[in-house]
């Protein structure tokens, strides 16, 4: 095909790593590209907490705008970034295969003992599921906002903003800061964002089909599309976004799924989590299933306090 497929991308080093990511894998498949810039809200917006702004496409919007007007053919985004339901005409075609998902603690100091009540310390994050999950496991923990992306980030806790960053391990590893990673978090306290560390391709429901056949057979990674549909599921049913402090992580053994998922209240005191497992392909109704196990044991009126306070 010597069609040449458009890649959107927000500008950062993050996002361009993950679209020239795209892109190579699309020209192992003998496919020609082209990366387009796009400025977003949340790039734009960086004074603001990403729950005062609004959690629907705060990534996403000026993305969509693109692929709506066929300037571009796909956008590229971290998964984790993905709103819980899609506007129509769009839809998500591919989940490139997963990097380890674990959150981390970065910084230069490589004593942080962030387990040691009787030393202080301040950790940077901008995500209201990482902040409410020290709450509730590290209390004596003390958080600041810290947006941009992570050179920005980076240069704010070196100018003495933090003592250190709380971060998902894919961004810090895809951009090279291994060496500064202190802590690999444990999966049982800090349960990752949905779709955290794989990179979603969106595209219009108006793509030519053949291309986006191509396009999947170039970059779908199989295992980690069971494993997002099943967690997007959860996250649909109880409509969370960037700002609500909900989590899950779906894991495959052999032809079973399982997941795990759960929510935790602002102020850290209250954490539900429930487990399901199942045929790996019944991944929407496990999703499904487990969101109303959340809701029914206490998470119903979680989200609704959260809802209120985040309007405020």
């Amino acid at each position: 095909m010597n069609r040449i497929i458009r890649i959107g991308t927000r500008g950062s080093k993050l996002a361009l790593w993950q679209a020239y990511h795209v892109a190579d894998l699309l020209k192992a498949a003998s496919l020609q590209t082209e990366i387009v810039i796009i400025e977003t809200k949340g790039d734009k917006v960086l004074d603001v907490s990403i729950a005062k702004i609004g959690s629907k496409g705060v990534f996403t919007e000026e993305l969509e705008e693109q692929l709506a007007s066929g300037a571009i053919d796909i956008a590229v985004h971290s998964a984790k970034d993905m709103q819980s339901s899609l506007p129509e005409g769009f839809e998500l075609i591919a989940f490139t295969e997963r990097e380890k998902v674990n959150d981390i603690i970065l910084s230069h100091d490589k004593d942080i003992d962030y387990r040691n009540a009787d030393k202080p310390l301040v950790l940077g994050t901008s995500s209201t599921r990482r902040v409410a999950t020290l709450k509730h496991f590290y209390p004596h923990i003390q958080t600041v906002e810290v947006r941009g992306n992570l050179q920005t980030r980076i240069a704010k806790m070196e100018a003495g903003l933090c003592d250190a960053l709380l971060l998902a391990y894919a961004g810090a590893h895809r951009m090279g800061y291994d060496e500064m990673i202190c802590h690999e978090l444990s999966l049982d306290e800090f349960t990752p964002a949905v779709g955290q560390g794989s990179v979603a391709i969106e595209s219009s429901v108006s793509l030519d089909p053949q291309v986006r056949k191509l396009i999947q057979s170039a970059c779908h990674h199989e295992d980690t599309g069971y494993r997002l549909v099943a967690e997007r599921s959860y996250l649909r049913v109880l409509e969370g976004g960037c700002s609500i402090p909900v989590f899950a992580l779906a894991e495959l053994e052999g032809s079973q799924l399982k997941i795990k998922g759960g929510i935790v209240s602002l102020d850290g005191q209250q954490r539900i989590v429930h487990e399901l497992t199942g045929k790996k392909e019944e991944g929407v109704v496990l999703g499904q299933k487990l969101a109303e196990q959340v809701l029914q044991s206490g998470g119903e009126k979680i989200l609704k306090e959260i809802k209120s306070a985040l309007k405020k």
